[in-house]
């Protein structure tokens, strides 16, 4: 559906503020950044109907819109626990039907998008609206290696990118984030990462993802590969944990995916040689680490991985996935410390990084590849239920 000027159907004038329908929480963003999403706003929904609660509220510059100033949260490239909290609390005093979340560079979503995103909830029943980016084939890797084939695996719900960073929220589904958020937020964890396809699918509330094209991601103001791994698997392990008596159960995949178009590669395929220097350095180093995590056929894949050529290098599907389970089971059992053991994760990674280019730039499409690795997960979820009920052994 196209976006058009005031797709929130108007009412009656009258000398009070109309009801809210739409709530907007904007991230902090460059002031240019602001200005461009403020204008897409108004051209979109009906301003009247409509509150955008913004970090620093800027001057009058858009009379016809109804601005409020909200305190700035760490949001730097995610949402966070207070993010979620401070939606549900406005849109509760303000009587909001709906809630658009927009992270940090959304002035790069198109009007369409942003139409597309808010429409799903007011039209519809449904809870969640959940963006699918077109990103370029080698953006978002952690995402693609770990947090969709694990939430797809586990939840049966095939949603492209799990932590997206703009969301359309019922307010049920605003008051079930909020009420995960205010566990961290009272314990002074407010920039703790929430789960929005976990919550829902444990609720039994509906998800629907929507197409937005693509879109800037932002990046951590000091990237840290190591921290931002860590963080990000730790999380979604620790949700995992939580929610372990809902997942174990058996449950149908919701729909069906077909693997999002990608325009032709026209970039160059990254170097994996530092890549693989970190991975063989580390089979070397902390080779007696994994092999309190890791199965004997898994340490046997690796060796062979060890030695393998650059150009030949291919880390296996089912090899990637049950690493992974390992791993959180580890994290479930602390094995050992979780943050070596989050550490020890990283050079594995990066392996199935160098992987997965060495396997598009031979010809396979992108997500292709990403959605077979999914499937390798499914395919060995009986491994991990039956491991996470009887963790004293390592199963065949």
């Amino acid at each position: 559906m196209m976006a058009t000027a005031n797709s929130i159907p108007d009412v009656t004038p009258s000398s009070a503020p109309a009801a809210v329908e739409l709530l907007v929480m904007v991230a902090s963003m460059p002031p240019n950044q602001l200005e461009t999403l403020l204008s897409r706003l108004s051209e979109t929904f009906a301003t009247d109907r409509m509150l955008i609660a913004v970090p620093d509220a800027p001057a009058d510059t858009h009379p016809t819109l109804r601005i409020i100033a909200t305190p700035a949260t760490k949001a730097s490239w995610t949402l966070t626990a207070a993010d979620f909290a401070n939606s549900a609390e406005l849109a509760r005093k303000n009587d909001a039907r709906a809630i658009l979340m927009l992270g940090p560079e959304a002035a790069s979503l198109t009007s369409t998008s942003l139409h597309d995103l808010a429409n799903a909830i007011l039209s519809s029943n449904t809870d969640l609206a959940i963006p699918l980016y077109q990103l370029p084939p080698y953006a978002g890797l952690v995402n693609s290696a770990i947090l969709y084939p694990l939430t797809r695996a586990l939840f049966a719900q095939s949603v492209r990118f799990p932590l997206a960073i703009d969301l359309g929220l019922s307010v049920r589904m605003a008051e079930r984030l909020a009420a995960a958020a205010n566990r961290f937020v009272a314990l002074h964890q407010g920039d703790a990462i929430i789960w929005p396809v976990d919550e829902a699918s444990t609720a039994g509330y509906s998800i629907h993802e929507v197409e937005v094209g693509p879109r800037t991601l932002p990046h951590p103001v000091e990237f840290d590969l190591n921290a931002i791994l860590a963080l990000v698997a730790g999380s979604l392990f620790a949700d995992i944990d939580i929610k372990a008596a809902f997942w174990q159960r058996a449950r149908p995949l919701t729909s069906a995916r077909t693997p999002i178009p990608q325009p032709p590669m026209t970039e160059a395929a990254a170097d994996i040689a530092p890549m693989l220097d970190s991975f063989r350095l580390a089979y070397t180093n902390l080779r007696e680490i994994w092999s309190l995590v890791l199965p004997p056929n898994s340490l046997l894949g690796l060796k062979r991985l060890s030695s393998t050529d650059a150009a030949a290098f291919r880390m296996p599907d089912n090899l990637w996935a049950r690493i992974v389970f390992d791993f959180l089971l580890a994290y479930r059992l602390r094995t050992i410390n979780r943050g070596h053991l989050l550490g020890a994760l990283t050079p594995l990674y990066l392996a199935w990084v160098a992987s997965h280019i060495n396997i598009t730039a031979s010809g396979t499409n992108s997500e292709h590849h990403i959605e077979a690795v999914a499937a390798a997960f499914e395919a060995d979820k009986p491994y991990l239920v039956s491991r996470w009920r009887w963790p004293d052994r390592f199963n065949p």
